[in-house]
């Protein structure tokens, strides 16, 4: 591996013609399907190094790879810059910019509520994406609906509740909660053009650079109804009410948007479910019960 990864250095443009003299590889904690590394060569130049098995989740880091450049091309929030993306021997890689992380200030909230809400105005003829990609480790499917409340329903729900079924982490009386709120689900989501989301916005999945600046990772990135996002910023905390202000004055949230946030929460939470286990079940029947 140090070999390869010396070979490969070499030629990104911040080392181009430079003798590499040594490769450190620095364990990250905090990632709970992927390796994660600090890749530091010639004691001055620092990388962001994630590896995988190639076979496991096949095209994982492809998919994210083509997620971040599409996110970074509408130049509306700042996004690590892709340096690699291929396979060594049994393993998948992915080598990004390293981001020096900054304060999290008041202005650093209000700008990332602002520059979300300009990523949700950038809109597509349909719900979805050109590609299927990965939320977390779970395949996700983009095919094209013109539909929020079809697309929602076919391609993020069904296919988790299917899943849990078969694994015996949901019961088919449990399953059969979700027909009553797919009958409402029209009435409950007012009508917009399909946003482009991050796709898994929990706090984990941005970073502040030195700049104080906010800076997405880890991108699970289709077109679809704004609330998913910003729902799947309260699922586990950490961000400041200043974020949502901000958000709100640059794009109006709709006046039951709490209704909207805990609907699209249960896509995340049968994620989880099928992920972690029955733990996250709890608030999967709380949100179905108002909807009986």
């Amino acid at each position: 591996m140090e070999y390869f990864l010396k070979s490969l250095v070499n030629k990104f443009p911040a080392l181009q013609g430079l003798p590499v003299s040594s490769i450190n590889l620095s364990p990250i904690g905090g990632g709970s399907i992927n390796n994660t590394y600090r890749l530091l060569v010639n004691q001055k130049f620092a990388f962001f190094l994630k590896t995988n098995k190639a076979d496991k989740f096949p095209g994982l880091f492809e998919k994210e790879k083509q997620g971040l450049e599409f996110l970074s091309s509408q130049n509306l929030i700042q996004i690590p810059t892709v340096f690699f993306c291929g396979i060594y021997e049994d393993d998948q890689l992915l080598v990004l910019e390293w981001i020096e992380q900054g304060l999290k200030t008041d202005s650093f909230w209000k700008k990332f509520g602002e520059q979300l809400a300009n990523l949700h105005h950038c809109t597509h003829a349909h719900f979805g994406f050109e590609y299927n990609n990965y939320m977390g480790a779970l395949p996700q499917q983009n095919e094209p609906t013109d539909s929020w409340t079809k697309f929602f329903i076919r391609h993020r729900l069904i296919p988790q509740i299917e899943m849990a079924l078969a694994n015996h982490l949901l019961s088919k009386k449990e399953a059969d909660g979700f027909e009553s709120l797919y009958k409402k689900l029209d009435t409950l989501f007012n009508i917009e053009k399909p946003s482009l989301l991050h796709g898994d916005l929990w706090s984990g999945n941005f970073m502040c650079n030195k700049d104080s600046l906010p800076v997405l990772i880890d991108p699970a990135v289709y077109f679809g109804h704004r609330s998913v996002d910003l729902a799947m910023t309260t699922l586990f905390g950490g961000f400041d009410k200043a974020f949502y202000e901000s958000y709100h004055h640059h794009f109006p949230l709709p006046p039951n948007y709490q209704e909207q946030w805990d609907i699209c929460n249960l896509f995340p939470l049968l994620i989880h479910l099928n992920l972690f286990g029955q733990s996250y079940l709890h608030d999967i029947k709380m949100t179905l019960h108002k909807y009986q």
